[in-house]
């Protein structure tokens, strides 16, 4: 009985330390091949650039129009969209990879592996996560730019906030990529649902100045919730933000965790389409 109890937890720790080094090789997959495709990097930095210095320099200080601004310079204002553009995109660029790996025969080989497809999920979602909160991150290179000067603490929260919004629209993004078929069908999932999601996230204008329909879809919006989180950790010193940060977090990480648990339902329903 005893040796039997033995057998049974070496098996199970070999389980466990099989499935984290998949974990590990699969998530370390994401950052590489990412990576090694500068035509994606590049882009996905410099286009949320040229929106934040062109719209941000076109509206200008006209935007100082009463408190609902914190009587900030559109580029004040506009800099956390910019920044959650760069994760959004980086994101939706990073769960393409589910539908490439399944073309190339790839999400196949992982699936028939001797590994649960909780590790796929958890790998793809924490790589994809990894690379939207980096590339995000680096854009604070720019916030001297519009005034912030941030201590220990300060950055620590943004990164709380980055990694947050990272997750749960690299969860989303998996849901989307793991029913699809093409590459086609998910840039018009995106372009119909996750690029409106950002329009209307607060990124653009405050949701003061809104219209009673649109300022409605903009509260039931989670990534509202992670835009206005940023904007109060960058300008804690400014009535900006729509929502308490500490408040804007626990809905973002409600939603992350909800969002995460349908990517996962999603990868072990039982179905033939991934490996097709």
């Amino acid at each position: 009985m005893a040796q039997a109890a033995t057998i049974g937890v070496v098996t199970q720790g070999t389980v466990h330390s099989r499935t984290w080094l998949a974990v590990a090789s699969l998530w370390w997959r994401e950052l590489v091949r990412f990576y090694r495709q500068r035509s994606r990097v590049a882009g996905v930095i410099l286009s949320p650039l040229v929106f934040w210095l062109v719209i941000g320099s076109g509206f200008g200080t006209s935007f100082r129009s009463g408190p609902s601004a914190g009587g900030q310079h559109y580029l004040e204002y506009f800099y956390p969209g910019a920044l959650i553009m760069i994760v959004l995109f980086t994101s939706i660029f990073t769960m393409m990879s589910v539908i490439e790996d399944r073309k190339e025969g790839f999400l196949l080989s992982v699936l028939v592996a001797p590994i649960s497809r909780s590790a796929i999920v958890l790998a793809k979602v924490l790589g994809g996560t990894t690379l939207s909160a980096i590339q995000g991150l680096i854009f604070l290179i720019f916030a001297p730019a519009v005034g912030v000067r941030f201590g220990l603490a300060q950055f620590g929260l943004i990164v709380l906030i980055t990694f947050l919004v990272s997750f749960c629209l690299t969860a989303l993004g998996f849901a989307v990529a793991w029913q699809m078929d093409s590459a086609q069908g998910f840039h018009a999932v995106v372009n119909l649902f996750l690029i409106p999601l950002w329009l209307l996230s607060g990124a653009l204008f405050p949701i003061a100045g809104a219209s009673g329909w649109i300022r409605i879809l903009m509260r039931v919006n989670p990534l509202t919730y992670g835009v206005e989180a940023l904007r109060g950790a960058l300008f804690p010193g400014l009535a900006s933000a729509s929502f308490p940060v500490g408040s804007s977090i626990l809905v973002l990480a409600v939603f992350s965790a909800a969002v995460f648990a349908v990517a996962f339902l999603l990868a072990n329903r039982r179905s033939t389409k991934p490996a097709a």
